[in-house]
């Protein structure tokens, strides 16, 4: 089963992305900030990374980057996701490492396709 590591401290958006990804057989782990993410990584290696850029405490686009420096989560993709939707945040986003970026609200078609994209 491909697992997916749902970082969003929007609860009505994580429950969203969670029924999305568990109706097309993912298994979702949840985090509300990028420190219980990494902590969460340490216990588990997920098969993508689906993150929001604005977090408490550390923005998405500091732990995506931190988590592309990093030799045990480098590989793993990353799929940015906010509301955020400039072409200045979708910059910031690439060049912090992200493998994909989606504007909220994200169709559940484009959500899947996209993931789908990025894990073998």
């Amino acid at each position: 089963m491909k697992k997916v590591l749902l970082i969003e401290d929007s609860a009505s958006d994580a429950a969203h992305f969670q029924d999305c990804l568990e109706q097309q057989g993912f298994s979702v782990s949840r985090a509300s900030s990028g420190e219980e993410a990494e902590m969460k990584l340490k216990g588990q290696k997920p098969n993508l990374i689906l993150l929001d850029i604005i977090l408490p405490g550390e923005s998405g686009f500091e732990l995506c980057r931190k988590l592309k420096q990093q030799p045990d989560t480098q590989k793993i993709p990353i799929v940015l996701c906010s509301t955020k939707n400039t072409e200045v945040d979708i910059q910031w986003g690439k060049m912090g490492g992200a493998d994909a970026y989606l504007t909220k609200p994200v169709d559940d078609k484009t959500l899947l396709e996209t993931l789908s994209d990025l894990i073998p």
